[in-house]
């Protein structure tokens, strides 16, 4: 997987949160998608092109866990960084139970969420490759 493959995919319901995200990550030159909900990322993502998610816990609608869900029952194996304002030990543990590479809160440390996102296509490209 060349950086010209790697698109990494922000779900938050957060306007402000996905603008930030979205020029931070393009800054580091990757090929980004914004999406304010999972209900629009499972309508109109592209599932074969996601290198990674970053993914909002708490949303309205189907929330980040439910997606997490819904992705391995499909047998779509996206690394997954979760992120939230508000999050608790229970669902961090459930999250990094069910596969995630990271829990991160909000506001983000960037170090953080680069070296989350390195792991995070690490894994992509081992399980692409293997």
């Amino acid at each position: 997987m060349t950086d010209q493959d790697v698109t990494i995919v922000v779900v938050d319901d957060d306007p402000s949160v996905r603008r930030a995200l979205d020029r931070l990550l393009r800054s580091a030159g990757y090929r980004v998608e914004v999406f304010e909900s999972v209900r629009e990322f499972l309508l109109n993502g592209d599932f074969q092109r996601a290198s990674c998610l970053v993914l909002d816990v708490r949303m309205p609608g189907p929330n980040g866990l439910e997606l997490q869900r819904l992705l391995t029952e499909a047998g779509r194996h996206i690394p997954i960084i979760f992120i939230t304002g508000d999050g608790d030990v229970a669902t961090a543990v459930r999250a990094m139970k069910a596969g995630a590479i990271d829990f991160l809160s909000k506001p983000l440390d960037e170090q953080e969420l680069f070296s989350a996102l390195e792991q995070a296509l690490a894994r992509r490209r081992g399980a692409t490759q293997g």
